[in-house]
Protein backbone atom coordinates (compact mmCIF):
# COMPACT_ATOMS: atom_id res chain seq x y z
CA UNK A 1 0.00 0.00 0.00
CA UNK A 2 1.07 3.62 -0.40
CA UNK A 3 2.51 5.74 2.39
CA UNK A 4 -0.34 8.18 1.73
CA UNK A 5 -2.89 5.54 2.68
CA UNK A 6 -1.07 4.90 5.98
CA UNK A 7 -0.73 8.64 6.68
CA UNK A 8 -4.45 9.27 6.03
CA UNK A 9 -5.50 6.43 8.33
CA UNK A 10 -3.11 7.69 11.01
CA UNK A 11 -4.20 11.34 10.84
CA UNK A 12 -7.95 10.89 10.44
CA UNK A 13 -8.14 7.94 12.79
CA UNK A 14 -6.99 10.02 15.73
CA UNK A 15 -3.98 7.78 16.31
CA UNK A 16 -1.28 10.33 15.52
CA UNK A 17 1.22 10.76 18.33
CA UNK A 18 3.73 13.63 18.61
CA UNK A 19 6.68 11.27 19.10
CA UNK A 20 5.52 8.54 16.72
CA UNK A 21 8.09 7.31 14.23
CA UNK A 22 7.41 6.18 10.68
CA UNK A 23 7.92 2.61 11.88
CA UNK A 24 5.11 3.14 14.41
CA UNK A 25 2.82 4.46 11.66
CA UNK A 26 3.58 1.52 9.37
CA UNK A 27 3.05 -1.01 12.16
CA UNK A 28 -0.26 0.52 13.22
CA UNK A 29 -1.44 0.58 9.61
CA UNK A 30 -0.88 -3.17 9.43
CA UNK A 31 -3.32 -3.59 12.32
CA UNK A 32 -5.70 -1.16 10.58
CA UNK A 33 -5.58 -3.23 7.38
CA UNK A 34 -6.40 -6.39 9.30
CA UNK A 35 -9.50 -4.71 10.71
CA UNK A 36 -10.65 -3.50 7.29
CA UNK A 37 -9.96 -6.57 5.16
CA UNK A 38 -12.57 -9.29 5.45
CA UNK A 39 -11.89 -12.79 4.07
CA UNK A 40 -14.44 -15.59 4.16
CA UNK A 41 -14.26 -19.24 3.12
CA UNK A 42 -17.71 -20.51 2.13
CA UNK A 43 -19.16 -17.69 4.23
CA UNK A 44 -17.06 -18.42 7.32
CA UNK A 45 -14.96 -15.44 8.47
CA UNK A 46 -11.20 -16.03 8.56
CA UNK A 47 -8.95 -14.70 11.30
CA UNK A 48 -5.76 -13.03 10.09
CA UNK A 49 -2.44 -11.73 11.32
CA UNK A 50 0.33 -9.50 9.97
CA UNK A 51 3.35 -11.75 9.50
CA UNK A 52 5.77 -9.37 7.79
CA UNK A 53 6.24 -5.67 7.02
CA UNK A 54 8.69 -4.32 4.44
CA UNK A 55 9.10 -0.55 4.73
CA UNK A 56 9.29 1.65 1.62
CA UNK A 57 12.60 2.80 0.22
CA UNK A 58 11.59 6.47 0.56
CA UNK A 59 9.26 8.29 3.00
CA UNK A 60 7.36 10.00 0.15
CA UNK A 61 3.54 9.68 -0.03
CA UNK A 62 3.77 7.64 -3.25
CA UNK A 63 6.28 5.13 -1.84
CA UNK A 64 5.02 1.60 -1.13
CA UNK A 65 4.82 -0.38 2.07
CA UNK A 66 4.55 -4.15 1.66
CA UNK A 67 2.47 -6.09 4.18
CA UNK A 68 2.23 -9.85 4.37
CA UNK A 69 -0.99 -11.00 5.99
CA UNK A 70 -1.86 -14.61 6.75
CA UNK A 71 -5.44 -15.85 7.11
CA UNK A 72 -5.86 -19.38 8.45
CA UNK A 73 -8.67 -21.53 7.08
CA UNK A 74 -10.32 -23.60 9.85
CA UNK A 75 -10.28 -27.42 9.54
CA UNK A 76 -13.95 -27.63 8.59
CA UNK A 77 -13.30 -25.36 5.57
CA UNK A 78 -9.93 -26.72 4.43
CA UNK A 79 -11.11 -27.13 0.83
CA UNK A 80 -13.57 -24.25 0.42
CA UNK A 81 -15.67 -23.89 -2.71
CA UNK A 82 -15.14 -20.11 -2.74
CA UNK A 83 -13.09 -17.47 -0.95
CA UNK A 84 -14.44 -13.92 -0.84
CA UNK A 85 -12.38 -10.79 -0.18
CA UNK A 86 -13.94 -7.51 0.93
CA UNK A 87 -12.41 -4.24 2.09
CA UNK A 88 -13.54 -0.86 3.40
CA UNK A 89 -10.14 0.79 3.84
CA UNK A 90 -10.36 4.55 4.60
CA UNK A 91 -14.13 4.62 4.00
CA UNK A 92 -14.88 5.94 7.47
CA UNK A 93 -12.90 9.13 6.78
CA UNK A 94 -14.48 12.01 4.84
CA UNK A 95 -12.35 13.65 2.16
CA UNK A 96 -15.02 16.23 1.25
CA UNK A 97 -18.71 16.49 2.16
CA UNK A 98 -20.37 13.33 0.89
CA UNK A 99 -17.08 12.07 -0.55
CA UNK A 100 -15.16 9.55 1.61
CA UNK A 101 -11.59 8.49 1.13
CA UNK A 102 -11.26 5.21 -0.69
CA UNK A 103 -8.50 2.69 -1.34
CA UNK A 104 -8.34 0.63 -4.54
CA UNK A 105 -6.24 -2.48 -5.06
CA UNK A 106 -5.19 -4.62 -8.01
CA UNK A 107 -5.30 -8.28 -6.95
CA UNK A 108 -3.43 -11.38 -8.06
CA UNK A 109 -4.76 -14.74 -6.88
CA UNK A 110 -2.68 -17.89 -7.26
CA UNK A 111 -2.50 -21.50 -6.19
CA UNK A 112 0.58 -23.71 -6.20
CA UNK A 113 1.12 -25.31 -9.58
CA UNK A 114 -1.48 -23.19 -11.38
CA UNK A 115 -1.23 -19.92 -13.29
CA UNK A 116 -1.94 -16.83 -11.20
CA UNK A 117 -5.08 -14.91 -12.04
CA UNK A 118 -4.21 -11.22 -12.13
CA UNK A 119 -5.67 -7.84 -13.08
CA UNK A 120 -8.57 -8.18 -10.64
CA UNK A 121 -9.91 -5.02 -9.00
CA UNK A 122 -10.83 -4.77 -5.33
CA UNK A 123 -12.74 -1.72 -4.12
CA UNK A 124 -15.07 -1.08 -1.21
CA UNK A 125 -18.02 -1.36 -3.59
CA UNK A 126 -16.68 -4.34 -5.51
CA UNK A 127 -15.65 -7.43 -3.51
CA UNK A 128 -13.81 -10.35 -5.08
CA UNK A 129 -14.92 -13.96 -5.08
CA UNK A 130 -12.40 -16.65 -6.03
CA UNK A 131 -13.91 -20.00 -6.97
CA UNK A 132 -11.68 -22.89 -5.91
CA UNK A 133 -11.48 -25.74 -8.42
CA UNK A 134 -9.65 -28.42 -6.44
CA UNK A 135 -9.66 -30.79 -9.41
CA UNK A 136 -7.62 -28.41 -11.55
CA UNK A 137 -4.08 -29.58 -12.27
CA UNK A 138 -1.17 -28.12 -14.18
CA UNK A 139 2.32 -26.78 -13.98
CA UNK A 140 1.70 -23.39 -15.54
CA UNK A 141 3.27 -20.69 -13.39
CA UNK A 142 3.14 -17.61 -15.64
CA UNK A 143 0.45 -15.14 -14.51
CA UNK A 144 -2.75 -15.26 -16.54
CA UNK A 145 -4.48 -11.99 -17.41
CA UNK A 146 -8.11 -12.42 -18.43
CA UNK A 147 -8.46 -9.20 -20.41
CA UNK A 148 -12.17 -9.63 -20.98
CA UNK A 149 -12.91 -10.06 -17.27
CA UNK A 150 -10.52 -7.23 -16.42
CA UNK A 151 -12.16 -4.90 -18.95
CA UNK A 152 -15.63 -5.68 -17.59
CA UNK A 153 -14.40 -4.99 -14.06
CA UNK A 154 -12.91 -1.60 -14.96
CA UNK A 155 -16.00 -0.61 -16.99
CA UNK A 156 -18.13 -1.24 -13.90
CA UNK A 157 -15.64 0.70 -11.79
CA UNK A 158 -15.81 3.67 -14.19
CA UNK A 159 -19.62 3.70 -14.10
CA UNK A 160 -19.67 3.47 -10.31
CA UNK A 161 -17.01 6.20 -10.04
CA UNK A 162 -19.26 8.64 -11.90
CA UNK A 163 -22.60 7.69 -10.37
CA UNK A 164 -21.17 7.94 -6.84
CA UNK A 165 -18.96 10.99 -7.49
CA UNK A 166 -21.06 14.08 -6.92
CA UNK A 167 -18.24 16.41 -7.99
CA UNK A 168 -18.18 15.04 -11.56
CA UNK A 169 -22.00 14.85 -11.62
CA UNK A 170 -22.33 18.50 -10.61
CA UNK A 171 -19.89 19.59 -13.32
CA UNK A 172 -21.68 17.59 -16.02
CA UNK A 173 -25.06 18.92 -14.87
CA UNK A 174 -23.76 22.49 -15.04
CA UNK A 175 -22.56 21.89 -18.60
CA UNK A 176 -25.82 20.31 -19.73
CA UNK A 177 -28.02 23.07 -18.34
CA UNK A 178 -26.73 25.39 -21.09
CA UNK A 179 -26.96 23.06 -24.10
CA UNK A 180 -29.56 23.96 -26.72
CA UNK A 181 -29.85 20.74 -28.71
CA UNK A 182 -28.55 17.20 -29.04
CA UNK A 183 -25.55 18.31 -31.14
CA UNK A 184 -24.52 20.76 -28.42
CA UNK A 185 -24.77 17.93 -25.89
CA UNK A 186 -22.58 15.65 -28.00
CA UNK A 187 -19.91 18.32 -28.47
CA UNK A 188 -19.65 19.44 -24.87
CA UNK A 189 -19.65 15.92 -23.36
CA UNK A 190 -17.16 14.69 -26.00
CA UNK A 191 -14.86 17.62 -25.23
CA UNK A 192 -14.95 16.79 -21.52
CA UNK A 193 -14.43 13.07 -22.19
CA UNK A 194 -11.45 13.69 -24.49
CA UNK A 195 -9.77 15.94 -21.93
CA UNK A 196 -10.10 13.67 -18.92
CA UNK A 197 -9.04 10.63 -20.94
CA UNK A 198 -5.83 12.43 -21.97
CA UNK A 199 -4.80 13.37 -18.44
CA UNK A 200 -5.95 10.04 -16.98
CA UNK A 201 -3.64 8.26 -19.43
CA UNK A 202 -0.73 10.64 -18.83
CA UNK A 203 -1.07 10.32 -15.06
CA UNK A 204 -1.28 6.53 -15.05
CA UNK A 205 1.81 6.38 -17.28
CA UNK A 206 3.57 8.71 -14.81
CA UNK A 207 4.09 11.44 -17.42
CA UNK A 208 1.95 14.16 -15.81
CA UNK A 209 0.89 14.16 -12.17
CA UNK A 210 -0.31 16.89 -9.82
CA UNK A 211 -0.87 16.66 -6.06
CA UNK A 212 -4.45 16.38 -4.82
CA UNK A 213 -4.11 19.75 -3.04
CA UNK A 214 -4.13 21.31 -6.53
CA UNK A 215 -6.42 18.92 -8.40
CA UNK A 216 -9.31 18.81 -5.94
CA UNK A 217 -9.69 22.62 -5.55
CA UNK A 218 -9.56 22.95 -9.35
CA UNK A 219 -12.34 20.38 -9.73
CA UNK A 220 -14.41 22.27 -7.17
CA UNK A 221 -13.64 25.57 -8.92
CA UNK A 222 -14.78 24.07 -12.23
CA UNK A 223 -18.23 23.40 -10.74
CA UNK A 224 -18.51 26.96 -9.44
CA UNK A 225 -17.27 28.44 -12.73
CA UNK A 226 -19.70 26.68 -15.08
CA UNK A 227 -22.61 27.38 -12.75
CA UNK A 228 -21.77 31.09 -12.49
CA UNK A 229 -21.27 31.27 -16.24
CA UNK A 230 -24.78 29.87 -16.73
CA UNK A 231 -26.20 32.57 -14.45
CA UNK A 232 -24.07 35.63 -15.17
CA UNK A 233 -22.97 35.10 -18.77
CA UNK A 234 -25.45 32.77 -20.49
CA UNK A 235 -24.34 33.98 -23.92
CA UNK A 236 -20.84 32.57 -23.24
CA UNK A 237 -22.16 29.24 -21.93
CA UNK A 238 -22.45 27.89 -25.47
CA UNK A 239 -20.27 27.58 -28.50
CA UNK A 240 -16.49 27.47 -28.49
CA UNK A 241 -16.22 29.20 -25.13
CA UNK A 242 -18.11 26.44 -23.35
CA UNK A 243 -16.21 23.74 -25.25
CA UNK A 244 -12.93 25.30 -24.10
CA UNK A 245 -14.21 25.39 -20.51
CA UNK A 246 -15.31 21.73 -20.69
CA UNK A 247 -11.95 20.69 -22.14
CA UNK A 248 -9.79 22.81 -19.84
CA UNK A 249 -11.44 21.74 -16.61
CA UNK A 250 -11.81 18.21 -17.97
CA UNK A 251 -8.02 17.94 -17.83
CA UNK A 252 -8.15 18.38 -14.05
CA UNK A 253 -11.09 15.99 -13.70
CA UNK A 254 -8.97 13.37 -15.46
CA UNK A 255 -6.24 13.79 -12.86
CA UNK A 256 -8.93 13.38 -10.20
CA UNK A 257 -10.00 10.10 -11.78
CA UNK A 258 -6.37 8.99 -11.85
CA UNK A 259 -5.88 9.48 -8.13
CA UNK A 260 -7.71 6.31 -7.16
CA UNK A 261 -6.23 4.26 -9.98
CA UNK A 262 -2.57 5.24 -9.72
CA UNK A 263 -2.03 3.37 -6.47
CA UNK A 264 -3.73 0.31 -7.87
CA UNK A 265 -1.92 0.18 -11.21
CA UNK A 266 1.63 0.29 -9.90
CA UNK A 267 3.52 -2.66 -11.31
CA UNK A 268 0.97 -3.66 -13.94
CA UNK A 269 2.25 -4.67 -17.35
CA UNK A 270 1.82 -2.30 -20.29
CA UNK A 271 -0.95 -4.31 -21.96
CA UNK A 272 -2.87 -4.53 -18.69
CA UNK A 273 -2.59 -0.77 -18.11
CA UNK A 274 -3.90 -0.03 -21.62
CA UNK A 275 -6.84 -2.37 -21.08
CA UNK A 276 -7.59 -0.84 -17.68
CA UNK A 277 -7.44 2.77 -18.92
CA UNK A 278 -9.60 2.07 -21.97
CA UNK A 279 -12.19 0.11 -19.99
CA UNK A 280 -12.32 2.64 -17.17
CA UNK A 281 -12.76 5.51 -19.66
CA UNK A 282 -15.60 3.65 -21.36
CA UNK A 283 -17.23 3.12 -17.98
CA UNK A 284 -16.85 6.81 -17.15
CA UNK A 285 -18.50 7.76 -20.46
CA UNK A 286 -21.37 5.35 -19.85
CA UNK A 287 -21.81 6.91 -16.41
CA UNK A 288 -21.89 10.36 -18.00
CA UNK A 289 -24.59 9.32 -20.45
CA UNK A 290 -26.67 7.70 -17.72
CA UNK A 291 -26.86 11.18 -16.19
CA UNK A 292 -26.68 13.38 -19.28
CA UNK A 293 -29.38 11.82 -21.45
CA UNK A 294 -32.19 11.82 -18.84
CA UNK A 295 -31.28 15.37 -17.80
CA UNK A 296 -31.21 16.54 -21.40
CA UNK A 297 -34.55 14.81 -21.99
CA UNK A 298 -36.03 16.60 -19.00
CA UNK A 299 -34.80 19.92 -20.38
CA UNK A 300 -36.39 19.20 -23.75
CA UNK A 301 -39.71 18.39 -22.08
CA UNK A 302 -39.50 21.63 -20.09
CA UNK A 303 -38.82 23.62 -23.24
CA UNK A 304 -41.74 22.00 -25.03
CA UNK A 305 -44.01 22.85 -22.13
CA UNK A 306 -43.01 26.51 -22.31
CA UNK A 307 -44.39 27.22 -25.77
CA UNK A 308 -44.77 30.94 -25.03
CA UNK A 309 -41.03 31.32 -24.66
CA UNK A 310 -39.81 33.51 -27.58
CA UNK A 311 -36.76 31.26 -27.95
CA UNK A 312 -38.02 27.66 -27.78
CA UNK A 313 -34.47 26.35 -28.02
CA UNK A 314 -33.64 27.63 -24.54
CA UNK A 315 -34.82 26.53 -21.16
CA UNK A 316 -36.67 29.38 -19.37
CA UNK A 317 -34.11 31.69 -17.81
CA UNK A 318 -35.47 31.37 -14.29
CA UNK A 319 -35.27 27.58 -14.25
CA UNK A 320 -31.67 27.60 -15.50
CA UNK A 321 -30.67 30.21 -12.94
CA UNK A 322 -32.24 28.32 -10.03
CA UNK A 323 -30.61 25.02 -10.98
CA UNK A 324 -27.24 26.65 -11.70
CA UNK A 325 -27.36 28.57 -8.41
CA UNK A 326 -27.91 25.33 -6.52
CA UNK A 327 -24.96 23.74 -8.33
CA UNK A 328 -22.82 26.80 -7.56
CA UNK A 329 -23.68 26.59 -3.86
CA UNK A 330 -22.77 22.90 -3.75
CA UNK A 331 -19.53 23.66 -5.59
CA UNK A 332 -18.64 26.37 -3.07
CA UNK A 333 -19.10 23.91 -0.19
CA UNK A 334 -16.82 21.46 -1.96
CA UNK A 335 -14.27 24.18 -2.73
CA UNK A 336 -14.04 25.26 0.91
CA UNK A 337 -13.57 21.65 1.97
CA UNK A 338 -10.92 21.02 -0.73
CA UNK A 339 -8.92 24.09 0.33
CA UNK A 340 -8.67 23.01 3.96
Amino acid sequence: VSNQEAFVAEAFGGRAEPKATLEDVWRRHGDYLLAHLQLTADGAALAGAVTNLAPPEKPTPEARITYELKFDIPPEHQRPRAIEVRQNVLNEFIFAPGNPWEATYIVRISRDGLAAQEGLLLTSKQPLTFTCDWNAVGSQTAPHLDRRAMAATFVRHGIAHILTGYDHLLFIAGLILAVANLWDLVKVVSSFTLAHTITLTLAVLDIVRLPSRIVEPMIAASIVFVALQNVLAPAQSRGWTRLAVAFGFGLFHGLGFAGGLLAAMEGMAGAAIITAIAAFSIGVEIGHQVVALPLFGALRITRSACRLNPDPERIPRWASQIASSAICAAGMVYLVAALR
